[in-house]
């Protein structure tokens, strides 16, 4: 029995109360809702912590990440749509992966890289579990991007920077957008839209938010 049948208990009911609370607290994109009922977040957790999994909270996963809370997720989310579905999109911290299982339904293609390799394996097994067939993965560091697989429609940090990295911009499609926490003690979530294929980048602060920092040059692989 894979692990997604024997945490049945963890009801669609109980994820559609937490969609209703999303809902209360501004998230509008149905997309969203629907994929965010459907997805069983207390997978992407250890046993022991899968009784909050839909508390709307960050939990950790191990190796000093977490998991975000169900409404930056979902916010993130909303705010990365919110020009169109974007064909392909880049995830900076694979994580436990469930901002990536939310993305998948949601555009055409997700590139994701993650320094800590065994994150990003037990990521990968959940995203097989559900049959997530478009997501690529990358063991890299997060702060330059992936330009190999350049360029992208949209770019997402589950980790914050203390500036927006140039690379990343650099990354960006003509009309592409970048969501993403910046900041140390204080951290404030940033929306970057890319003017068409020129080098002008206009940028909204969002909100306050609070991720792990994104970290340079550390890969681990076991």
């Amino acid at each position: 029995m894979s692990r997604i049948q024997g945490l049945g208990m963890m009801s669609r009911r109980t994820r559609q109360r937490m969609v209703d609370r999303l809902g209360e607290k501004g998230i509008t994109n149905k997309k969203i809702l629907e994929v965010m009922a459907n997805v069983p977040r207390h997978i992407f957790l250890d046993e022991a912590l899968a009784h909050r999994a839909y508390d709307d909270v960050s939990l950790p996963i191990g190796y000093g990440q977490t998991l975000s809370q169900p409404w930056v997720v979902a916010r993130m989310t909303e705010l990365l749509l919110s020009l169109g579905r974007p064909e392909k999109v880049l995830e900076i911290g694979t994580g436990s992966g469930y901002q990536t299982a939310v993305l998948s339904p949601l555009v055409d293609r997700v590139v994701t890289v993650e320094r800590i390799a065994p994150l990003q394996r037990r990521a990968r097994q959940r995203h097989y579990d559900l049959k997530c067939n478009n997501i690529r993965y990358h063991h890299s560091d997060g702060e330059f991007g992936l330009s190999r697989e350049a360029p992208y429609n949209a770019i997402i940090s589950t980790a914050a920077p203390e500036r927006i990295p140039q690379s990343l911009l650099d990354q960006l499609a003509p009309d592409g957008v970048l969501v993403i926490p910046v900041g140390t003690d204080q951290q404030q979530l940033h929306f970057v839209y890319r003017d068409g294929d020129s080098d002008q980048f206009v940028t909204n602060i969002i909100e306050p938010v609070h991720f792990v920092p994104l970290v340079a040059g550390e890969l681990v692989h076991s």
